[in-house]
C-alpha cells in the first residue's frame, strides 16, 4: 500500500488481461464480419460480452477496496493521473480519425481531381470530379444519399448535451449530500446515454435500408461509420460505467470527500459529449 508521499503500485490483477482479451476478440469478430465470414457476428458478440463482464468485475473489485478503506491519498493521486492520461489517449485516438477526415476531404480528393496539375492523378482518373461527399473514383461506392444534420443527429446532440447537464446536477447533489438528487441525476444520464445509442441504431438502419449509405459507400461512407461508430462504442462504455456508479450510489457509496469513481465516470462522459460536438460539426454539418 502506498503512503502520502509514495507512488501507488497496484497489486496483481487479472482484469486488465481479460479486458485485452475482450477487445481483441471483439475486433477480430468485427474484421471477420466486414469480410463476410459467418463467425464474425458471434465472435464480436462474445468479445463484447467478455468486455462487459470485465467492466462489472473490475468495478466491483475497485468498489470493495475503496469501501473497505484500502485507498489513501497516494492511491487517489495515482488514479487521477491514470484517468487523465487515459482521456488524453482517447483525445489522440479521435484526433487521428478527425485528421483522416480532414486529409481526405481537403487534400486527397482535390488531388485526385487534378488540383495543382497533378499529372499522376489525371492519368489515374482523368474524368474524376473532386466533390464531397464522394463515393470514390469511378463511383466504386455506388449511389448513396449523404446523412443530413437536422434529423436524428440533431436529436442525438440534444440528448448528449442534456445528459451532460444531468451528470453535473448529480455531481452537485453528491457534493451537497443530497443522495436523492445524485441518484435521479444518474438515472437521467444513463437513460439519455442509452437513448442516444438507440437513436444511432435507427440512424444506421435508415442509412443502410433507405439511403444506400454503407461502409462500402466509398470514402464518405467509411469515414462516416468509422467516426460515428467508434463514438457510439464510447457512449456504450460510458453508459455502462455510469450504470455501475448508479448502482453503487443506490447502495450508499460515495461521500463528498471520497468519490473518485464518480468523478472519473463524469470526466469520461463530458469527454464523450465534447467529441460528439466535434463530430456533429465536421461530419454532419460540413
Amino acid at each position: 500500500m502506498s503512503t502520502n508521499n509514495a507512488y501507488y503500485i497496484p497489486h496483481k490483477a487479472t482484469w486488465p488481461v481479460m479486458a485485452t482479451a475482450g477487445l481483441l476478440t471483439t475486433l477480430a469478430g468485427f474484421a471477420n464480419y466486414l469480410n463476410g465470414s459467418s463467425i464474425g457476428s458471434p465472435l464480436m458478440m462474445l468479445g463484447f460480452a467478455i468486455f462487459i463482464v470485465m467492466v462489472a468485475g473490475w468495478f466491483t473489485l475497485q468498489a470493495t477496496e475503496s469501501e473497505s478503506g484500502m485507498y489513501n491519498h497516494g492511491v487517489g493521486v495515482s488514479y487521477r493521473m491514470g484517468m487523465m492520461w487515459f482521456i488524453f489517449s482517447e483525445v489522440m485516438f479521435f484526433a487521428v480519425f478527425f485528421g483522416t477526415l480532414w486529409y481526405t476531404r481537403n487534400l486527397s480528393v482535390p488531388w485526385l481531381g487534378g488540383e495543382g496539375a497533378k499529372v499522376a492523378t489525371k492519368l489515374l482518373w482523368s474524368n474524376y470530379t473532386a466533390t464531397w461527399p464522394t463515393n470514390g473514383p469511378g463511383n466504386v461506392g455506388g449511389h448513396f444519399e449523404p446523412m443530413g444534420a437536422f434529423g436524428l443527429p440533431f436529436v442525438n446532440t440534444l440528448l448528449l448535451l442534456s445528459s451532460g447537464v444531468t451528470c453535473t446536477w448529480a455531481h452537485h447533489g453528491l457534493l451537497a449530500k443530497k443522495r436523492d438528487q445524485l441518484i435521479k441525476g444518474l438515472i437521467a444520464t444513463v437513460g439519455l446515454g442509452f437513448l442516444f445509442v438507440l437513436c444511432q441504431a435507427f440512424e444506421y438502419h435508415e442509412a443502410y435500408t433507405e439511403m444506400g449509405l454503407t461502409l462500402g459507400s466509398g470514402i464518405y461512407g467509411s469515414t462516416f461509420f468509422m467516426l460515428t461508430g467508434f463514438h457510439g462504442f464510447h457512449v456504450c462504455v460510458g453508459a455502462i460505467i455510469l450504470s455501475v456508479v448508479l448502482f453503487r450510489s443506490a447502495k450508499g457509496h460515495f461521500t463528498p470527500e471520497n468519490h473518485f469513481a464518480f468523478e472519473a465516470a463524469a470526466w469520461y462522459w463530458h469527454f464523450v459529449d465534447v467529441v460528439w460536438l466535434g463530430l456533429f460539426v465536421f461530419v454532419y454539418l460540413m
